[in-house]
């Protein structure tokens, strides 16, 4: 067993681990963080997408131990005083969700997307996604989702005041 320490959704913990543990099954067994998806367990789907320290990562290609010490941010963290996130808030407003099991992990790297570029494309984003696969749409709507928030998340841009209670994909 080894020792951890990590801070998950502003919250820290600090538990024992199988040295071989991945990340995304520590998120979900141990700390209940089911909105991070398991859909390959190879890194090809993008569906456990979370942040590591700021970063996106697909959480079946790392190990919790890799995590010590880090910040990880997921689905269920990104929603402030019962509002969603803008991109989460997208989403819902764009219908870019069907299944909905992509979304978690298309929501985490949209958001990274929009830290490396405030103002991407629809080429652009769809290159920016690329590690993220969804089965049922035509990415269209979350494309579009993606600019949208873009759009909201500028600075002084104003948020909607009808905002949804965090509901959308784990949030």
């Amino acid at each position: 067993m080894a020792q951890v320490r990590v801070t998950v959704d502003g919250v820290e913990y600090a538990d024992d681990v199988e040295p071989r543990m991945l990340l995304v099954q520590y998120l979900r067994e141990r700390l209940g963080k089911t909105g991070t998806v398991v859909g390959c367990d190879t890194s090809n789907c993008g569906a456990c997408t979370v942040h590591l320290n700021g970063q996106s990562v697909k959480s079946c290609s790392v190990l919790a131990v890799q995590a010590d010490g880090s910040e990880v941010t997921t689905i269920e963290g990104l929603a402030r005083d019962g509002q969603l996130h803008p991109m989460q808030q997208a989403f819902n407003d764009n219908h870019a969700l069907q299944c909905g099991y992509c979304t978690p992990g298309m929501i985490m790297q949209s958001i990274d997307l929009l830290g490396d570029n405030p103002d991407p494309s629809e080429e652009e984003v769809r290159h920016g996604l690329e590690g993220n696969l969804c089965r049922c749409t035509g990415y269209q709507n979350i494309v579009r989702a993606v600019r949208d928030a873009a759009q909201k998340m500028k600075p002084g841009a104003q948020a909607t005041p009808d905002s949804a209670p965090a509901s959308v994909a784990g949030g």
